[in-house]
């Protein structure tokens, strides 16, 4: 009997390296977590001829450094991890963050040449050094024909513990986005906040991108404007604060007050910490400050949003640009001037997680998200929410005594005008006090104008978060009703055969279609209120109009009207809101719509016209209407007014502000091209 071992291609070592860690930045990295493993406080990272055929990287750290058995047994032995065993703690505290050997892989296959030199702190007097020539692999024909020399030799007297990693004749250029990836990643590894002074310290040589080197140090906390805390005990109980850019508490929470929707039960994750600083972006704020607003918007065009932290080492991909995953961005679309966002916050949440409760990846694309890791995010989520709580009712408090300060005010102001006027000369006294009795009355007609719109306006919220609501309520038992309508359409036909035709396919069909337009009517009013419409940027005028049209498509055959888009050539465009442009098209269309339904109109025709001339869009309305009827063309744009028994009188009111807003301008004519109203608006556009 013979016996034999499994044995491995070199062609192992490039899928367990290059294609496991295509970007060199992630290879990096992965070194300086192992210095971060050995306890080093210290670790620069120095690349060198990004161009040059002698390119190299370099990773030197302070740590304890290795001996020959900890080379052997762990350096070199690639898919298991000392670390992974028994998860000891190291001298300062770490939970070491290696598990599975691989990560330097990817590192070491950079380049031609790759070389460690080691000084053990167990072995004062001893350096050693291993270096692996990849070509020599590449050659063999199985990675264990290759012997691996570890050369042990005596250390200068002044060299103190540390390892160094040395990659070169790199076989990619490491471009500047590589570097710029890099240069984020170690900013966020470790301790970028900068208040352990004991902490991890990695750090970037790069002298052909000097300016990316710098952007390592760059930090602006204390030009934050808000500092959030909460604080996650090992029982589940939170509590948190909020101090000002001073220090000064502002507010503070209890676990009641964090979770008052869930009777105040403890989070089921392990206990950690949430950290966020809010900027508010106003040049006023920052014109005694040493940084400008456009710095802070830079640095946290790069480095915003909330980091997760396991062990003192940053978890990725939470916090990347793109990984909102605590939606900071779509909690500020419903507030935008309370809620912080990405590009206006920095945070990190950071936890120990002794027991391993929370469970990365396999690919290490980030954690599964199991109920721990959706209890840890509810925690931040609901910190965030309270915050908000907090600054809306501190709004509300400013608005409520302004409104009782304002007329005091006004009071006094008058009476201050009065008592000037009064010691006048009386030649003057008249004129003087005539002139300010008629300013007065304007501006009381100004504030009763002004109080009216307001009404108006809160009137039509109040009926669009009715809509909403019955909308979604609706969603239900419409379901349920056309899941009804069709399962007794089956049984019908199987008991009535040929007959169900004659006795019950019609008012079956009736009842079926009015369900399908129900189901269209609810999903047409929540979509009118999608906040994702509300996000300014750069909107597509003919898509806008396309939108609305597909989602009226059934309420408009249900009236038996044609809708004709007539589009102009391009892509015209301008920077704003879906839901302005939307807004528009609804509130036209449907005054279209109605007026055919009050008139009896028999042929129902609407115009959709765009023409692009010069920087300018003309968007036209045209339908078969009865006309403007009951107002003048000047005052249907009039808040309030209508000529329907239900109506509000905003709508054209609406679309009047918003086109004006835009910097354009309306018109509209009795009768038009199809006989009856024509609107015609006219705005500013970024091109086409």
């Amino acid at each position: 009997m013979s016996t034999a071992h499994f044995r491995f291609s070199p062609s192992i070592l490039r899928r367990l390296g290059e294609e496991l860690n295509p970007h060199p930045d992630q290879g990096i990295l992965e070194l300086v977590k192992n210095a971060y493993d050995a306890d080093a406080r210290n670790c620069v990272v120095e690349i060198s001829a990004a161009d040059g055929s002698s390119a190299a990287v370099r990773v030197i750290d302070d740590g304890v450094g290795m001996d020959e058995a900890t080379i052997r047994d762990g350096w070199l032995l690639l898919g298991e991890s000392a670390k992974t065993i028994a998860q000891p703690t190291t001298r300062l505290g770490r939970l070491p963050v290696g598990n599975k050997g691989l990560g330097r892989l990817a590192a070491l296959r950079m380049g031609n040449l790759a070389a460690l030199v080691t000084r053990p702190e167990v072995a004062p007097k001893d350096q050693l050094k291993v270096q692996l020539d990849w070509e020599e692999f590449d050659r063999a024909k199985a990675v264990e024909e290759v012997p691996i020399q570890i050369v042990r030799s005596k250390r200068a007297p002044d060299a103190k513990p540390g390892t160094e990693i040395a990659v070169r004749g790199l076989r990619t250029r490491i471009g500047r986005m590589d570097v710029k990836r890099l240069a984020r990643g170690l900013l966020l590894l470790a301790d970028p906040f900068g208040d352990d002074p004991v902490g991890f310290h990695p750090r970037l040589r790069a002298p052909e991108f000097a300016d990316l080197e710098k952007l390592v140090q760059r930090r602006y906390f204390d030009d934050a404007e808000f500092h959030l805390t909460a604080i996650l005990g090992e029982s589940g109980k939170a509590s948190a604060s909020v101090t000002d850019w001073k220090g000064n508490l502002l507010y503070k929470a209890s676990q009641e007050e964090l979770r008052p929707r869930a009777t105040s039960k403890p989070y089921s994750c392990p206990a950690a910490r949430f950290d966020l600083w809010v900027f508010i972006l106003e040049r006023e704020r920052f014109m005694l400050r040493s940084t400008s607003v456009q710095e802070i918007r830079e640095w946290l065009a790069e480095f915003g949003g909330v980091h997760l932290y396991i062990r003192g080492i940053r978890v990725t991909p939470y916090g990347n640009p793109g990984n909102d995953w605590l939606d900071l961005n779509l909690s500020r679309v419903r507030s935008p001037e309370l809620r912080p966002s990405t590009n206006t916050a920095i945070g990190r949440i950071a936890l120990s997680d002794p027991a391993e409760r929370l469970r990365q990846k396999t690919d290490r694309s980030g954690l599964i998200e199991d109920e721990t890791f959706d209890e840890l995010r509810r925690f931040a989520t609901d910190a965030l929410d309270w915050m908000a709580r907090r600054r809306k009712a501190e709004r509300e408090r400013l608005r409520v005594a302004e409104r009782t300060r304002a007329p005091r005010q006004v009071a006094r102001a008058k009476q201050t005008t009065s008592d000037v006027i009064a010691k006048l000369p009386p030649r003057y006294r008249k004129s003087a006090s005539e002139a300010f009795e008629a300013y007065d009355r304007s501006r009381d007609q100004e504030s009763a104008a002004l109080r009216k719109e307001v009404q108006l306006y809160r009137t039509l919220a109040t009926a669009g978060i009715t809509a909403a609501v019955f909308a979604h309520e609706s969603r239900h038992p419409v379901r349920l009703l056309s899941q009804n309508a069709k399962l007794v359409e089956r049984r019908a036909k199987n008991v009535l055969k040929t007959k169900y035709a004659a006795l019950l396919a019609s008012p079956m069909g009736r009842i079926l279609r009015q369900v399908t337009a129900l189901q269209a009517f609810s999903n047409l009013a929540l979509g009118m209120i999608d906040h994702e419409k509300r996000r300014t940027g750069r909107v597509d005028i003919h898509d806008s109009i396309k939108t609305v049209l597909a989602m009226f498509q059934l309420y408009v055959g249900e009236r038996d009207a044609v809708v004709t888009p007539e589009l102009a050539p391009g892509e015209p465009f301008l920077r704003g809101t879906r839901a302005a442009i939307e807004s528009i098209v609804i509130n036209l269309l449907t005054n279209s719509l109605r007026a055919f339904e009050e008139a009896g109109t028999q042929s129902r025709r609407v115009i959709i016209r765009t023409k692009v001339v010069a920087s300018f869009l003309q968007l036209s309305f045209i339908d078969s209407g009865p006309g403007l009827q009951g107002l003048s063309a000047a005052d249907i744009w009039l808040p309030g007014e209508t000529t329907y028994a239900n109506g509000t009188g905003l709508g054209l009111a609406i679309v009047r502000d918003t086109i004006e807003d835009l910097g354009g301008n309306v018109d509209a004519k009795k009768q038009g091209e199809l006989g009856g109203a024509q609107i015609e608006l006219q705005f500013p556009i970024l091109g086409s």
